[in-house]
């Protein structure tokens, strides 16, 4: 049983709740007319194509429930992909395909699909199984992220992804989600991976939480967490306050991952990013967000902005 935590005590930590989070923040900074751009990750991925951001290579796209009489002969000649909902939201109804057993496939956790089954994934997108909204939905195929190889101690199976914290522009807060055996492979916080909150001015773990409770290890790598720092931490930040230029939302999770071959590479946006972040990094969100809103009315190009909040002492890890 958990313990009642005072909402006085929460609020002088300076914890940003839903409410508060949804009216000064979303509603205030990100124009409704902007959400169809980061709800859909097909428009966002050909919105970050025409900006020149990373993102993974586009196979092909099912719009329609006539489409998919074709997808076993394209899927045929492909060994690992991704399938996902467009409109789909908290990690849900991604598909994670590593290889090939026969003419099965095999999933991140190891368990076996067959062709069917995969076709049966993808009429279940196209039903809006997985949407926002319910509504028809469209199944993206993309290719398989590699990982880069620093992570191998630190995930289980799947791929790793760093959620940061985008306000006004300004990088706020950034945590490392990593997958585990319970959360099939995927880096989804309420599907079981391990958050890692991390210093937004290095990139060097603070605090981790598995299942809202801290943890010093990964549970199935058994890797020490706090040892975690994430190489080349400014191009990140860069690549994150970028989006905010691109998107135009105010207030924006940005999700990355790193591919051994090709590097930073934009996942995802999210125009409602969830609050477990601040549980991640055992620190509130809102007093960073009110400084960001003293200075955000300046005019500045991405770096200076980063750069703003990487030599600023109200980010640093031992802020009070």
């Amino acid at each position: 049983m958990r313990a009642f935590i005072n909402p006085f005590a929460l609020k002088k930590s300076g914890i940003l709740g839903m409410n508060s989070r949804n009216v000064e923040f979303i509603s205030r900074y990100n124009s409704r007319k902007l959400f169809p751009l980061v709800d859909n990750k097909l428009q966002t991925k050909l919105l970050a194509q025409e900006y020149g951001i990373n993102t993974p290579s586009l196979l092909f796209v099912v719009h329609y429930q006539h489409d998919v009489y074709g997808l076993k002969e394209k899927l045929q000649n492909i060994s690992s992909f991704v399938i996902k909902p467009a409109c789909g939201s908290g990690g849900k109804g991604i598909l994670v395909i590593k290889g090939k057993k026969g003419d099965d496939f095999v999933k991140a956790s190891g368990a076996v699909l067959s062709v069917e089954e995969v076709i049966r994934h993808v009429t279940n997108i196209l039903a809006g199984l997985y949407s926002l909204s319910g509504d028809q939905d469209s199944a993206i195929i993309e290719t398989l992220i590699e990982a880069d190889p620093f992570f191998d101690a630190y995930s289980y199976q799947g791929v790793p992804d760093i959620r940061i914290i985008v306000f006004q522009g300004y990088p706020v807060m950034a945590m490392l989600r990593l997958s585990t055996k319970d959360s099939d492979g995927k880096a989804n916080l309420h599907q079981g991976a391990v958050g890692v909150g991390l210093d937004i001015q290095t990139g060097k773990a603070i605090h981790a939480v598995m299942n809202g409770v801290k943890v010093l290890t990964h549970p199935d790598t058994k890797a020490q967490l706090d040892t975690i720092a994430i190489e080349n931490w400014r191009e990140m930040l860069l690549l994150a306050c970028s989006c905010y230029d691109m998107s135009n939302l105010g207030y924006l999770g940005v999700d990355i991952v790193l591919d051994k071959n090709r590097g930073a590479m934009l996942l995802e946006l999210n125009a409602r990013p969830g609050l477990s972040i601040q549980i991640a990094n055992s620190k509130g969100l809102l007093p960073r967000l009110r400084e960001i809103e003293k200075v955000a009315l300046k005019k500045i190009r991405v770096e200076e902005r980063v750069d703003l909040v990487m030599n600023s002492s109200l980010f640093c890890a031992s802020e009070k």
